[in-house]
């Protein structure tokens, strides 16, 4: 499908792509929120660390469980709701390019895994959005999707 018929079709059901400074803001509203959770539940630990490096290496060895809480978080919201709680919030989601519908489960968890993949190299695949006509990141073009104003 060609950027002409995707633009034609956008343009006659009214729908708009997000700004890329919506997305980051929505990323940055989604990572504070999972990061206060993740505070939350090891704040008991944190409390009884005798020292910071102690803390730090606390933090370091749960990186798996905060990746695994991320790739469900926003699999679950981005497939039932249309986007994160970040998303949510300034009125922005998540299409299936080819019908403009909200994403099943299986394209979700396919978003959220290359998500987390392009997180963990730099961020370079949310950086290729800057870049791209249609403000499609690595994780839109892996799921072929993208993340439009709400109406």
């Amino acid at each position: 499908m060609g950027n002409f018929n995707l633009d034609e079709r956008m343009y006659r059901e009214n729908i708009h792509l997000a700004s890329t400074e919506k997305r980051v803001l929505a990323h940055v509203i989604d990572d504070f929120i999972l990061s206060a959770l993740l505070f939350i539940i090891i704040s008991d630990t944190i409390s009884d660390a005798q020292s910071i490096e102690e803390v730090i290496l606390f933090i370091n060895s749960l990186i798996i469980e905060f990746m695994a809480i991320k790739l469900i978080y926003h699999t679950i919201f981005t497939s039932l709701y249309g986007g994160s709680i970040g998303k949510i919030f300034l009125k922005i989601k998540v299409i299936n390019i080819a019908d403009f519908s909200t994403i099943s489960f299986a394209t979700s968890l396919n978003r959220s895994f290359i998500r987390l993949f392009s997180e963990s190299i730099f961020y370079l695949g949310f950086l290729w959005a800057f870049f791209e006509p249609h403000r499609q990141s690595w994780h839109d073009k892996s799921a072929k999707t993208l993340v439009v104003y709400d109406k």
